[in-house]
């Protein structure tokens, strides 16, 4: 690889960095776009007049659960690719540093490379060894031995060294390149499931927005009621009816369940990991790290990395996945419930653990 080439990479490179500094979207509450692109908008909302009956507030209740759900989905999309994000820019400034190092470490090389040259100049340009050949002193041929044989192998170890460098260098500068377009993806891919996820959020607000006072009060009942006959059905299903705990909790357990349970009554935004906001997934992430025990940060990395468990085992501390696409997670707190954070508009809370359909269950922990 050309050397020149080289280092123009890792200049343009170290100069890039300053980019990382720039921080990623904040974590708030997002509002809205006006005009949101038409690959990332929500379905469109229908426009018929108020709700007249139970009927049509209970298809526009599960208009807006589905609505929310597939925010969650676009919400643990934006929070794995800032987690990527992060993990890449990290990846890069270590890159860079090691490659500033490198150069420091050639030009030294060099320099030491040409003093052994210029050494050799002033000898008439004979090296060591045949200057002593001809030498017609035989003590200072024995004498020089040692001299010459010392210089040869510091020669050797520079221009061996010398070498390594620059190929260390090389490929330094390769995967950082490498790291610097797996950043940009990245950063796409947040851009995106935020578009995703303002859509969903405006289009489940407008449909509430058209509802009176009265009728948002009744929406409200209608999802406690769908919550309460999924959690008596998943009840029914459990060898016991009040869901004793069948396993002895941990410290580090108990730890998390605590921590998570004195989040109750803070709001949910999507993106936050505390302390005065969480989504689903950053109230379980943060929990289990207050416990000692850190944890992937998205609902869909927690079922795929952190040991599975039987239901029928499950125990305090636990985190229940929910939905085919592992989107929605809460952490069982013992006698059939969860503490989880829901959805936008609502705050960490209790839930029947059965009240949402659950994919499978996972223990940081084991």
């Amino acid at each position: 690889m050309n050397r020149r080439h080289c280092a123009a990479a890792a200049i343009t490179l170290v100069c890039a960095l300053g980019l990382l500094t720039v921080p990623v979207q904040a974590m708030a509450a997002p509002t809205p776009d006006s005009s949101p692109s038409p690959s990332a908008s929500a379905p469109a909302v229908p426009s018929p007049a108020a709700p007249s009956s139970e009927k049509d507030l209970e298809k526009i209740r599960e208009q807006i659960e589905t609505l929310y759900r597939q925010a969650g989905a676009a919400t643990d999309a934006y929070n794995l690719a800032e987690e990527q994000t992060r993990k890449q820019s990290g990846e890069i400034v270590k890159l860079a540093k090691a490659i500033v190092d490198g150069q420091a470490r050639i030009a030294e090389l060099k320099d030491r490379a040409g003093a052994q040259a210029r050494e050799q100049y002033r000898n008439g340009g004979l090296p060591p060894g045949a200057q002593l050949v001809l030498s017609d002193d035989p003590q200072l041929f024995l004498d020089g031995v040692n001299k010459v044989r010392t210089s040869q192998q510091a020669s050797k170890t520079v221009l061996a060294e010398l070498t390594r460098t620059q190929e260390d260098l090389e490929t330094y500068t390769q995967d950082a390149s490498s790291n610097w377009h797996k950043l940009e993806t990245n950063r796409v891919k947040q851009a995106e499931a935020k578009k995703k996820i303002n859509a969903q959020i405006a289009a489940a607000e407008k449909l509430e927005s058209r509802l009176e006072k009265k009728e948002l009060a009744r929406l409200r009942q209608l999802e406690q009621d769908a919550a309460n006959r999924a959690q008596s059905a998943w009840l029914a299903t459990r060898p016991t009816p009040n869901i004793a705990v069948s396993g002895a909790t941990t410290a580090a357990g108990k730890a998390a369940v605590a921590f998570a349970t004195a989040q109750i009554g803070k709001p949910y935004v999507w993106g936050a990991t505390g302390p005065g906001s969480y989504d689903c997934s950053g109230l379980t992430s943060k929990a289990w790290a207050a416990a000692g025990r850190p944890i992937p940060r998205t609902s869909q990395e927690q079922w795929r990395l952190l040991p599975r468990i039987d239901i029928q085992d499950m125990r305090p501390g636990d985190l229940i996945i929910y939905h085919a696409d592992a989107s929605h997670v809460g952490m069982y707190v013992g006698d059939g419930a969860i503490v989880h954070s829901p959805r936008p508009g609502r705050h960490v809370t209790l839930a029947g653990a059965g009240s949402m359909k659950i994919l499978g269950v996972v223990r940081p922990d084991r």
